[in-house]
């Protein structure tokens, strides 16, 4: 029979692989605040490969103890188990080790990748770009497109074309580097990397895609945020706007290397909309409830996983 807790886990894990990610991913609140969605977003995440595997693992070693950090302590050991060990234990024990190497292996692959591709395409910009005389501490690519993108890492860059500076005026020239300067500051790349090697991991999955995707805008609605925050002037929104609107119109995602935040790079409809229109922000009280609510997500896993099992 198995353990009510490793069919806990499992319920669980199956409702943050689809329902879940399918609800939040369709919501109309995370525009109102892009920073308590991310957070839930990562819960998400987090929380189901915890599920998945907890219950294979809490499945596959219950003859050796009645918890995990129990049975774990006795196959470390070398404890004999004390109930009868069937062929059901070691196929969700070898599943759960082949899970549970895949997902961290795709991770590391992924940021590994990622990485090299942003260090060869900094060494390669680092060539042909030349500082910005207009903007302190950028770069100045010489190309007729509108483009702006920061490549983050441990010595970031942020390149504006040529193209760009002659289409924007001061304002929403300012607009466009504060919004880079906020992908940098917040570190959003490693908001994306884990659904990056979810979607990689697991491509037969359509959460796994719809996460990513979604994760790719709230990061870029947040940064929309971030630089409304520390820029001047009457209207900063529609300054933004406006200057989003310029890099989209001429294709201002396909100049950007692979592995950098460009300001026209997911969702530009949308995110033009939600600035000239913005939506109320989201009430202290509905706040608190969703980073609980993401709080919970983890809390609740990780319980299972250490109290003693129930049977």
């Amino acid at each position: 029979m198995l353990p009510a807790t490793a069919v806990a886990l499992a319920v669980l894990a199956a409702l943050l692989a689809w329902p879940v990610p399918a609800l939040l991913g369709r919501a109309r609140w995370p525009g109102r605040d892009p920073l308590a969605a991310l957070v839930c977003w990562q819960a998400v995440g987090l929380a189901g490969g915890l599920s998945i595997v907890g219950a294979l693992l809490v499945h596959g070693l219950a003859p050796w103890g009645h918890s995990l950090p129990e049975a774990v302590g006795h196959v470390l050991t070398g404890t004999p188990a004390t109930e009868r060990v069937r062929g059901d234990h070691w196929v969700t024990l070898t599943l759960a080790g082949v899970l549970l190497a895949e997902l961290l292996g795709v991770l590391a692959l992924s940021w590994w990748r990622t990485a090299r591709t942003r260090r060869r395409h900094r060494e390669l910009l680092e060539i042909v770009v030349r500082p910005a005389d207009s903007v302190p501490d950028a770069r100045l690519l010489d190309t007729p497109a509108p483009v702006a993108f920061c490549i983050p890492g441990a010595r970031p860059l942020l390149v504006l074309s040529s193209g760009m500076v002659a289409e924007l005026d001061e304002d929403q020239l300012a607009a466009v580097v504060a919004h880079e300067r906020a992908h940098l500051r917040e570190h959003h790349h490693l908001y994306l990397l884990p659904f990056v090697a979810w979607e990689a991991a697991l491509p037969v999955l359509p959460a796994a895609g719809r996460a990513h995707a979604a994760v790719r805008t709230l990061v870029e609605m947040r940064a929309d945020d971030v630089a409304l925050a520390a820029l001047p002037g009457r209207d900063p929104r529609r300054t933004l706007a406006r200057a989003i609107v310029a890099a989209g119109a001429h294709g201002g995602g396909d100049g950007v290397p692979s592995g950098a935040l460009a300001v026209a790079e997911s969702a530009v409809t949308a995110r033009v909309r939600r600035l000239l229109d913005p939506p109320a922000p989201l009430p202290a009280v509905a706040r608190a409830a969703v980073l609980t609510a993401a709080a919970l997500l983890l809390a609740v896993p990780t319980a299972l996983l250490l109290l003693p099992a129930v049977v």
